[in-house]
């Protein structure tokens, strides 16, 4: 697959190209558009996390390292687990974090299920992110949990579980 982009911002595919490779393109297309314009909801976060690990097999528990403005300074896929769970550390996100001199963070998960409801221990990790997060003075905005299988998604905030 060969793909360019003409001067409108359109994609253009020669050949032919994988399920995988038009998500690569998908992705990247989210990454650049929120890397120049501050994130205001979570929203618009939700569709380059879907690109990124909602069509996956497994758990990927990744974050989005964000300026003072709410700009994307990195992106950073920091745990992988299994079918139904991954093991999630606050202080490997904490340090990352401060590594990238993040002031906030939206962080999100696939559930590869296709059920995006949260589950408890969903909860009570975000908990501890904020609590760690929090004593450095970084801000968690929101938890997602995202799945490419349905066109929805779950965030903690709006929930108000955070």
């Amino acid at each position: 697959m060969k793909a360019t982009q003409d001067n409108q911002g359109r994609f253009i595919i020669e050949g032919p190209a994988t399920a995988q490779e038009l998500m690569e393109l998908a992705a990247n297309y989210y990454q650049k558009k929120l890397g120049s314009t501050p994130i205001t909801c979570s929203r618009e976060a939700v569709d380059f996390f879907r690109t990124k690990i909602g069509h996956l097999e497994h758990e990927i528990f990744a974050v989005l390292f964000l300026d003072q403005r709410h700009r994307v300074i990195a992106y950073k896929e920091l745990f992988r687990g299994t079918l139904n769970a991954a093991a999630v550390y606050p202080r490997e996100i904490v340090k990352e974090a401060l590594k990238h001199n993040a002031a906030a963070i939206l962080m999100a998960h696939n559930h590869p299920s296709g059920i995006t409801t949260a589950s408890e221990a969903d909860i009570q990790v975000t908990r501890r992110i904020i609590d760690a997060a929090g004593l450095l003075e970084i801000r968690v905005l929101d938890h997602l949990i995202v799945s490419v299988s349905e066109e929805r998604y779950e965030s903690l905030s709006e929930k108000g579980l955070m």
